[in-house]
């Protein structure tokens, strides 16, 4: 019977799936047994194969990552959940902690910091990149306590999704919630963050590093 390391891979990209499959399975030690390219087969994916860690992403289409380690740490509450994003973001790293990951790697890492981190999650180690290091220790160290850390992981997500320019419609789809729900949900964020528009919401979020700023055309 193989005591190999059993990983879920749940990213949206099927060539970053099957480039990241590729180094990790280079290393004894550790199998992909499923992947998923969204939170819902993600899910599902989880169910069935009852992985020894799940390597998720954030951004993906419909309800994000966050949101999914959330569900995923309800239904198991033993669940060992890293995230492996493009997001180098305090704020983004201790929603992902909160919902109940126990890691937090960046594409931009070297990649076997996503081999050590599998690693480490599966010994119930908590694993952080270098760069995600930096930014929670600088966040810490200046004091920027931001109203945005405040925010349930399913509020965080509701709002990722308000800031990608999703309607209520879509963001009620993607989370099995009611348009009013979803409303609600909107009119809850203002009021923790202290805005009063999503004009306002969309410029504290970019202040945050949230959103990134538009170029002027022809800019670099």
């Amino acid at each position: 019977m193989s005591e190999n390391i059993r990983v879920l891979l749940i990213d949206d990209h099927a060539v970053v799936r099957q480039g990241y499959r590729r180094l990790i399975e280079m290393h004894r030690g550790i199998d992909v047994v499923a992947e998923a390219e969204d939170a819902a087969s993600g899910y599902q994916a989880f169910k069935t194969c009852e992985p020894d860690v799940t390597v998720v992403d954030i951004s993906m289409p419909g309800r994000g990552g966050i949101d999914l380690v959330r569900q995923i740490r309800l239904r198991d509450p033993a669940a060992r959940i890293l995230i492996f994003t493009m997001h180098a973001s305090a704020t983004y790293a201790q929603q992902a902690f909160r919902a109940g990951a126990k890691g937090y790697v960046t594409k931009s890492s070297p990649p076997d910091v996503l081999v050590s981190a599998i690693r480490s999650v599966f010994t119930g180690r908590p694993a952080l990149c270098a760069e995600i290091s930096q930014a929670i220790a600088t966040s810490r160290v200046s004091g920027d306590v931001s109203a945005v850390d405040e925010l349930t992981p399913r509020e965080f997500e509701v709002l990722r999704m308000i800031l990608d320019a999703k309607s209520t419609d879509e963001i009620a789809s993607a989370f099995n919630l009611s348009p009013k729900t979803v409303a609600n949900y909107h009119y809850e964020i203002k009021l923790k963050l202290g805005v009063r528009s999503d004009i306002e919401l969309v410029y504290l979020c970019m202040r945050q590093g949230l959103v990134a700023p538009l170029e002027a055309p022809g800019a670099a």
